[in-house]
């Protein structure tokens, strides 16, 4: 037992580092991005690698008081909180996630982009509510995560809709080279 709380002592004092609150688009773009491949193992990958952020980055010498004052909060509230408060978050964000994974899977962009949008305002929200002023540490990282995945996702689905235009051209003018006459080698399929 005496391990396992060196470790989790040793995780969250690396958690201290401000770094580590802003790769979660290391994380969510390629669960995004499995979930619109369908890939089942992916996604889970993701998620099972997600918690590893929290220590990637050294403990920092002199932590932000903010930081500080924030993950005092964050502990406190997951410790000593509300245990319907607990279990609200704790649903919340398997909400997120399953919301997340449904609309990239049915290939909804805008819904994808939305749900992202409504999580992250929902974790500011949640923070500044429950966190009071210690709660607004969050929120660069946050607004930081939310201009990186939409742009990013953004970006996939011009290049998406453009690669698709561009094939059914290209269809398309096989079609009209056919009727003048021209052969043309058949298409081999990419499954």
């Amino acid at each position: 037992m005496e391990l396992l709380n060196d470790f989790l002592s040793w995780v969250w004092a690396r958690h201290h580092n401000e770094l580590s609150w802003y790769v979660r688009p290391l994380f969510l773009l390629p669960f995004c991005f499995f979930a619109y491949r369908r890939s089942l193992p992916g996604i889970l990958i993701t998620l099972l690698i997600f918690p590893t952020s929290l220590f990637w980055f050294p403990a920092p010498e002199n932590p932000s008081p903010r930081v500080e004052r924030y993950l005092a909060w964050e502990v406190q509230f997951l410790t000593e909180g509300s245990v319907a408060a607990r279990a609200a978050l704790a649903l919340l964000v398997i909400a997120f996630f399953v919301a997340l994974a449904a609309a990239f899977w049915r290939r909804s962009w805008l819904w994808g982009l939305a749900v992202i949008n409504a999580g992250t305002l929902l974790k500011v929200v949640w923070s500044v509510a429950f966190g009071g002023a210690a709660g607004w540490a969050s929120l660069v990282p946050s607004l930081f995560t939310l201009a990186v995945t939409d742009a990013a996702i953004l970006l996939a689905m011009r290049f998406l809709r453009r690669r698709s235009l561009r094939r059914e051209d290209a269809v398309g003018d096989g079609g009209r080279s056919n009727d003048a006459g021209a052969t043309t080698l058949p298409r081999r399929s990419r499954t």
